[in-house]
């Protein structure tokens, strides 16, 4: 935490309203953790609002089970959007995930909002963190945001990828009269004028399952995700339901690939304990490419210096 905000630690201040939001389409369908990341929030925040696209699973169904069970109508705030999947300029770069965030963002009533995509949930240890950034730096409107550490799982529950290849941080938690808005494939925000956030550590993590899923269903969300970047597949893609990146949702062994020794969130022990597949990475042949050559020595520089050089950040750092 900056000097600014250390300068006032000692000093009560009143908790500022947060809002959680969060948007998934076919989240049973494509095995998301939705459920679970929209538990992992709710402890934080004072209002989640969910943004559910029009689908044709029962995802919407099991959103308004959970919010009965854990929140209700008061706190858990549902509406239903249709996504432009017809719109070929709109299905480039994924343009329709930052819109349908800013939906639900624009819904958002608190000081402070947290957004959580529906592959993403955090720990329960680390919620009295954010907790505590959030209300040292409301009274400070130089400071747009905070920034989570993030943990990319992949094949396995037990292994995660920790090469430059995955963005460690991200910014998660924003100020509401900072205007910003999701932008790109809606990964990070920026103001209105295009500037990057300012924006400090939260303290927290985002555990990241994206790439954990039955092999299944890891191929059949990797087709309709590359549609949203990269438009409709051709006639024979579509007839073989290959996406458009080819095998690149068949787990491999990557380089920058390491066991997880720590604990998952609590929302995500049952779901853990009910996988049904198994991915051995010990026994997997690595694979690699030429161009993984440049990756690999800036990898071993960072292990070496403690420094990643060349990283790519969406939103400036206060000291």
């Amino acid at each position: 935490m900056s000097d600014l905000v250390m300068a006032e630690a000692e000093t009560p201040v009143s908790r500022p309203r947060i809002s959680g939001f969060t948007l998934v389409r076919n989240g049973t369908k494509f095995d998301y953790p939705y459920l679970e990341s929209m538990r992992s929030l709710l402890p934080l925040v004072d209002e989640l609002v969910v943004n559910v696209g029009r689908g044709d699973d029962d995802t919407l169904q099991q959103i308004k089970r959970f919010s009965l069970h854990f929140g209700g109508s008061e706190k858990i705030k549902i509406f239903e959007s249709d996504w432009p999947l017809d719109d070929p300029e709109k299905k480039k770069g994924g343009q329709i995930l930052a819109e349908q965030t800013n939906l639900a963002l624009d819904r958002c009533t608190g000081d402070w909002c947290v957004y959580l995509q529906a592959d993403e949930v955090l720990h329960q240890e680390d919620l009295a963190d954010i907790r505590r950034a959030i209300t040292q730096v409301h009274p400070h409107p130089v400071v747009d945001g905070l920034y989570f550490d993030y943990l990319h799982f992949y094949g396995s529950y037990d292994v995660i990828q920790v090469s430059r290849s995955a963005y460690r941080r991200e910014v998660r938690a924003i100020r509401r009269t900072s205007g910003a808005r999701s932008i790109g494939d809606a990964q990070s925000f920026r103001k209105p004028d295009g500037s990057k956030l300012k924006v400090l550590e939260s303290g927290g993590r985002v555990f990241h399952y994206g790439w954990v899923r039955t092999p299944e269903a890891m191929k059949a969300k990797t087709y309709f995700m590359d549609t949203l970047y990269h438009g409709d597949p051709s006639k024979a893609q579509a007839q073989d339901g290959v996406p458009h990146t080819g095998d690149n949702y068949r787990y491999k062994k990557i380089w920058g690939l390491r066991r997880f020794e720590g604990t998952h969130p609590g929302p995500m022990e049952e779901r853990i304990r009910a996988k049904n597949w198994n991915w051995d990475l010990k026994n997997s042949p690595l694979e690699w490419q030429m161009k993984d050559i440049k990756k690999i020595v800036l990898d071993l520089l960072e292990r070496w210096t403690g420094r990643r050089f060349f990283e790519y950040r969406s939103y400036r750092e206060l000291r």
